[in-house]
Order: structure tokens, then sequence, then C-alpha cells
């Protein structure tokens, strides 16, 4: 990339925290816009991790309007590299190089931003290296592995000012900005409780047993930051969330992140004072999973304001109204239900006073999750990157959303509730702070910048 090229884009994005200030640029129309960023304009970008969520960014790379190259595909799975550049080929006309190394991809200058869809240990390391290099980075959701690592993404986008977007698309959506300013508004008065609800019907998964790895599987980098172990059955594609803390934080991080996300933002809240969880496993119990694949959490905040989680992972009985997931907000004066596709406003009675459904479909519990809200999301990313657009999902707020997984997955591993400062999100619990980091890998920490 020129000289030229970087600093302009440097520049642009530093101009972008201005935007939250100003509102947008007012002064200058589109057409003069488009006309200044000229051939600059284009962003070279790189995805890290091939497997099911990676299709959901594609089609706003593809999209002409967004002026994006993709570089790289990047996986520690060959099968994996080459399924997708088969499926980029049929929206994107030039071949993007595969990769087996993302630290190769962020050794290239020329890439600007980097998407990252890897297993959860892999997200907050990965992010803080790529922040280092100057890339700007669009980051799955659970964005950390542990409330270390939420601390470090925050440190690390203040130092090096990166554009880094949380992968929680449904602060896109136009539905949930809009119901959510309306209850900041006091459209159903003060309100005090949210309930943020997931079911699936997973089913049993294998015991895990060690085993070789599969053929084009770099098992040496699949793990990465995590501790060195020896290879088991079945761990590599999708089960690596149920077989122990190493890679995985559960359903609280692989699906929680979402509803609790805005469950926090519409009872505009931070930090909780008290965590209480009921967890356990229920179904299948004979199986591989060793996981919680049942939860009840509990936060409480200051202001007398609750927020509760209710997961479960592998009984399919649907609550709240017949929904798979959701949020469910109460107020004095009504409640309302959100999800991916719209929201329903109640009143006291519980009769339904509006909705707004959006046409477009955001997958609900399907394996992928693709669809227009990713879109939005990812459209978002690149225009604030060009200083165009504020973020809908900054690291900083991303961060703390996160935590309330963590103090879940936290209580339910010591089977104790505990206190928390509201001010810090530290934990008033000895035996719950040493899960506040976890161990790496020699020569694969996230030193402290």
């Amino acid at each position: 990339m020129s000289t030229n090229r970087r600093d302009f884009l440097k520049k642009a994005a530093i101009g972008s925290v201005g935007l939250a200030f100003t509102g947008g640029i007012t002064s200058v129309s589109a057409k003069s816009y488009n006309r200044i960023m000229g051939s600059n304009d284009r962003l070279q970008i790189a995805i890290q991790g091939l497997g099911r969520r990676y299709g959901a960014f594609l089609p706003a790379i593809a999209a002409k309007e967004n002026n994006v190259e993709l570089l790289y595909l990047c996986d520690v799975m060959k099968s994996q590299r080459d399924k997708a550049a088969v499926e980029v080929s049929k929206l994107i006309n030039h071949k993007a190089i595969l990769e087996n190394d993302i630290r190769k991809v962020i050794d290239n200058k020329n890439v600007d931003a980097i998407f990252i869809a890897t297993p959860d240990h892999w997200h907050a390391p990965g992010a803080c290296m790529a922040m280092q290099a100057g890339k700007h980075v669009y980051l799955e959701k659970p964005c950390s592995h542990n409330p270390k690592e939420g601390e470090l993404l925050v440190d690390y986008q203040k130092k090096y000012n990166k554009v880094v977007q949380m992968g929680n698309q449904q602060r896109s959506s136009p539905q949930t900005i809009e119901i959510i300013n309306e209850i900041h508004a006091g459209v159903i008065g003060d309100v005090y409780k949210a309930v943020a609800f997931y079911v699936n019907s997973r089913g049993a998964v294998p015991i895990a047993v060690k085993a070789n790895p599969p053929e084009g599987l770099d098992w040496d980098l699949f793990q990465g930051p995590a501790p060195r172990k020896e290879y088991t059955h079945d761990t590599w594609n999708y089960n690596w969330h149920w077989y122990g803390w190493d890679y995985g934080t559960a359903e609280s991080g692989n699906n929680g992140t979402h509803e609790l996300d805005i469950a926090r933002w519409a009872l505009d809240v931070k930090y909780p004072e008290r965590v209480d969880v009921y967890s356990g496993k229920f179904q299948h119990k004979e199986d591989g999973w060793n996981m919680y694949d049942t939860m009840e959490a509990t936060f409480r905040f200051s202001g007398n304001k609750t927020i509760q989680w209710d997961c479960q992972s592998r009984n399919g009985y649907k609550k709240y109204g017949g929904a798979d997931r959701g949020t469910v907000i109460y107020g004095s004066k009504g409640s309302v239900f959100v999800d991916r596709g719209g929201y329903k406003l109640y009143d006291l009675k519980g009769k339904l006073v509006r909705e707004n459904n959006s046409k477009a479909q955001e997958s609900g519990i399907a394996l992928g999750g693709e669809g227009f809200l990713s879109t939005l999301h990812t459209t978002n990313f690149f225009d604030a990157i060009r200083g165009k657009d504020t973020l809908k999902s900054p690291i900083e707020e991303g961060a703390i959303s996160q935590m309330l997984t963590h103090y879940a997955n936290i209580s339910s591993r010591i089977n104790s509730s505990f206190e928390v400062d509201e001010n810090t999100g530290i934990i008033f619990n000895r035996e719950a702070m040493k899960l506040w980091s976890r161990s790496y890998e020699p020569g694969w920490e996230i030193k402290s910048v």
C-alpha cells in the first residue's frame, strides 16, 4: 500500500471519532465526498477463520459500492481454505491468497483490516496483534475469552487508534435502534428488568478421545494462544465450544453475548453489583459435552435494575411467546419484546400497541447467523474506517457487555454468587478473580500496552 493511501485512511479513521460529536458529514455532499476519496478509497482486507461465520461478511465485501478488495482467506484447516475459495469466487472476480498462518497476513502492510471469525480463544490475541500492526479489526463475538482480554482490547484500541467493531450485529438493526431510543425516551416508563433468552435443541456430542488431528489441520496453530495439549476427536469442528474452557466460552459467550448486549443497552447500565447463577448439564448426560447446557443467571444493578439470562442449549421448549431467542424489557408503563427480526410494544395489560418487523432476515439459531444485519454491520465497519459513519458496536462498549457472559461463566465454574464493583467491574471474590485471566502458551501472551 502507498504511504499516501495509508495516511489518508488513517486520517479518515481519526475523523470518524469526530463524527460522534458532529452527527455526521454535513458540510460536504456525498458526491463531493466520493470525488475526494477517489482511488485511494479501496480497503484491502483479510478474513481469519473460514468456518460457519465468514460467509456473513461476503455480501458487504462483494458490494461494489463498498470498494473492498479481499486479499487473504486464512484458516488453519486446508479444507476450509479450499472450500472458501470456491464460495468466494462466486461473488468476487479476483483470487484471494489462501493462507494458513494469520501472522503472515498481519505482516503484510497492504492489509488495512482483518475480520476475525475464529474459535473464541483466538479473538483477543489476534485482534491485539492486528491493531499493533496497524490494522482495523472486525472482531466476532465473544470479543474476549476472559475479562482480562477485554481490558487489553480496549487498551490496544486506545493506544493504536484503530477502528474495532465487535460482531454483535443486532446493534445495526434499524428496528432495534428505533425501539431502544424510544425506551430511553420513556415509551414504557421506567425500565427495571430485562430477560435475555436463548433456546436450542443441540444433540449429543461425541466423547472426546485422543486421536490424530484430521488431515490438513494445523493443530499447533489452531491452539495458538492456548496451552498445548493432544488432539481429541472432533474438537476442531465446532465441538471445541463444549469440550472445556481451553477454546470456548460456553453458550453464554457463544450466543448469550447478543441478547445480553441488547438487555444492557436497553436498561442503560454498565457493570452489575451482584451476580447469581444456577446452571448444570441436564440433557444427554452421558455424552462428551462437559459444559453447562442450562443456565439461569441474574445480574443486579444499582437503581433496582435487573437483567436475567435464561439459556437452554439442549431443551427446545420455547418460552416468551415461542421465540427461540430475544430480549424482553419491562417498564412501569409497558413492555417490549425485541429480537433480530424487529420488536413488539405492549401496554400494561399485555395488549400489542405497535410492532415493527424487518422484511429482511437474520438467522436466529442456525449455525452461521448470516443475513441482513450482518451486511449492515459490516458496511458500518467499512464506513467507520473511511470516516463516513460512527461504529455501531465499538469495542469499549462490546467489552462491557461481554463481561456479563464472563461473570455468568465464572459464577458457574466456582459454583458461587459474588459481588462486583459497579464502577470498575472487578469481582469481590478471590476464587472468582483466579479466573479473571487464563494461562497462555509461552510466547503467545498478550502484552500490556
